[in-house]
Formats: structure tokens, C-alpha cells, sequence
């Protein structure tokens, strides 16, 4: 058997969560861009597409990440990821799009969204105040999620949404959105094996807790997708999809990816650094009270509030590998 040296072991570790990073982004255009073809060619309403498949689909890649590597016993990159991704939305994705373009709200809706976001994280961090995410937690979280959904989908029906100018995804053939679903599909299983394993591989060769690869690099990449498409929509004038994207997919990232995972298998007490506990979500926390109380009483993300947001990421990432690395 071929036995490899460290350092090749972290190059080959950081080559495969390159390459799922790839194939998760690849994986879940295609997923997306097939299933919403699918549901409108069988007269499915664009707003329940929006609602369900699209907003599932952007989530799918961090969904089975954070399931597999529970499953593989590594809740700290399941946790990680979600509390990584919605510090990366917000921090990243919002701040380096306010630098170009200044982001507006005037929306009741956004404000409902906002507040909607802020209850699943003061729910997510009395869960892991308890010291456990079980099933029973699991099945509240997907239940809420439900009735966000509904929610949602009142809200469309009431006319209380901004309007939304989607370009539908087309297919040369009648064959082929089936085909890249399953492609899409297979791409997003490979991609999120590919990526569990090497933020194991490498946080064992670095010396660092898995969780603060989860919360760094695997978070910055399953966030890659979010950045391109709010940049776009952004210059584009689409202020309000923007924010309603970045919020929805906080929400959708802990009530879904975290219900969903804790109802495949348990998080027990323990099996997660305490940092996530003692330090993470209260800064997910805050990072959401800051963007909430902006855009309710300022109602607007401007350059250089997006230059502190942005700054504020880099220092957040510097930080946690200075705290684990001289712990």
C-alpha cells in the first residue's frame, strides 16, 4: 500500500476539496437548472418553484456535506458548515457585494425574512447550549421550516414578495434535463465526499479541529454560488433578491441542512468543539442582530459598511486558525 508524507497527504487533501468544491458548485447549477426546467414543463407554479426546488437545490451541496460527515462521525464539520455559511452570507457574500453596489430594502417582506432568520438562531444556539442536536430538535427544526415554506408561499400569493425576473435554464433536448439532474446528483455525492475527506485528512495533518475547516474553507465554498449569483442580481438593480436570497439561505441552513442531519443521526454532547459552542454561533448571532437592525431602521448595505462586513470576514478567519493552532 502507498504510504504518502505528510505534506503530500495535504496537498492530495486540499487537490480533493478543491475538486468537490468544483463539483459541489458544478453539481448543484445543474441540479437547479434541471429540476426547475422539469417542474415548469409539467405546469408547476414558478412561485412554488422558487420556494421548494430552487431554494432546496442552492442548499443540497451544504445539506450532504454536513449529513456525510456526521455519518462518518464528524458532527464538527456538519456544525461548522452551517454556522461558516451563514457568517460567510452575511460577512462575505453581502459586504464584498455592498463594495460595488449599494443594497437597498424597502420591503416588508424582508423585514418578516429578518426576523424569521433570527429566531432559527437563537433556537440553534439554545440546542447547542443544551449540549446536543437529537432528533426530537431535528423534527422541530424541519417543522418550522415548513411552515416557513407555507409561509412563504402566503406571502407570494398576497402579492407581499418582490418580484422576481427568473431567466428560465433551456435544454437542447427533451432528454437532457433528466440527464443532468442525475449528472447534477452525482456530482453533488462525489463533491461532498471528496470535501469531507479532505478537510479530514487535512486537519489532521495541520493539527487543527475539523471544525475549523468547516467553518473556513468548506464554508467559503459551498458559499461560492451565493457570491456569483448576488453580484449578478446586484448589478442588475435586484437589491431585494439579493437579501432575500442571503436570508432565505441562512434560514434554509439551519433549519434544514441542521434538521436534517440531526434526524439521520444525532449530535450527541461532546462531539463537537467546544469553540462552536463558546464562540461560533454567538458570532452568527451578532453578525445577524448587526445586518437585521441596518436594514430595519437604515435600510440599506452600503460601500462601506460592506468594507467593515468584508473586513470583518478576514479577520474572523484569522482568528480561528490563531485560537486552535496555540491551543
Amino acid at each position: 500500500m502507498m504510504e504518502f508524507t505528510n505534506t503530500e497527504a495535504f496537498v492530495l487533501a486540499i487537490g480533493a476539496m478543491g475538486l468537490g468544491i468544483v463539483m459541489l458548485i458544478r453539481g448543484g447549477n445543474w441540479t437547479v437548472d434541471s429540476s426547475v426546467y422539469i417542474a415548469e414543463r409539467y405546469g408547476v407554479s414558478p412561485l412554488i418553484v422558487g420556494f421548494t426546488i430552487v431554494a432546496f437545490g442552492t442548499s443540497l451541496p451544504e445539506l450532504i456535506v454536513s449529513v456525510l460527515a456526521n455519518l462518518q462521525g464528524s458532527p464538527g464539520i456538519a456544525i461548522g458548515n452551517v454556522l461558516g455559511s451563514n457568517i460567510a452570507n452575511i460577512l462575505l457574500v453581502i459586504g464584498l457585494t455592498a463594495i460595488f453596489v449599494t443594497l437597498k430594502t424597502v420591503s416588508r417582506a424582508v423585514v418578516k425574512d429578518l426576523l424569521m432568520m433570527i429566531v432559527c438562531t437563537l433556537l440553534l444556539l439554545v440546542f447547542m447550549l443544551y449540549g446536543e442536536i437529537g432528533r426530537i430538535a431535528g423534527f422541530v427544526m424541519i417543522l418550522m421550516l415548513a411552515s416557513y415554506i407555507f409561509m412563504q408561499y402566503r406571502m407570494g400569493k398576497k402579492g407581499e414578495m418582490p418580484d422576481e425576473e427568473e431567466e428560465m435554464p433551456s435544454f437542447s433536448n427533451k432528454y437532457a434535463p433528466y440527464i443532468f439532474l442525475l449528472i447534477g446528483l452525482v456530482c453533488i455525492a462525489l463533491g461532498a465526499e471528496f470535501l469531507v475527506r479532505g478537510a479530514k485528512i487535512s486537519a489532521s495533518v495541520i493539527g487543527v479541529p475539523e471544525a475549523v475547516i468547516a467553518l473556513s474553507i468548506i464554508a467559503f465554498g459551498t458559499s461560492l454560488p451565493e457570491l456569483s449569483t448576488s453580484l449578478i442580481a446586484a448589478r442588475k438593480g435586484h437589491s431585494e433578491i439579493v437579501l432575500g436570497n442571503i436570508i432565505g439561505s441562512n434560514v434554509f441552513n439551519i433549519l434544514m441542512i441542521m434538521g436534517v442531519t440531526a434526524l439521520v443521526k444525532p449530535m450527541v454532547q461532546g462531539s463537537f468543539a467546544p469553540q462552536l459552542v463558546n464562540f461560533d454561533v454567538w458570532l452568527v448571532l451578532a453578525v445577524s442582530l448587526i445586518f437585521t437592525l441596518l436594514l430595519i431602521f437604515y435600510k440599506k448595505i452600503t460601500r462601506p459598511i460592506g468594507l467593515v462586513f468584508f473586513s470583518g470576514y478576514i479577520a474572523y478567519n484569522i482568528y480561528i486558525y490563531t485560537i486552535y493552532m496555540g491551543s
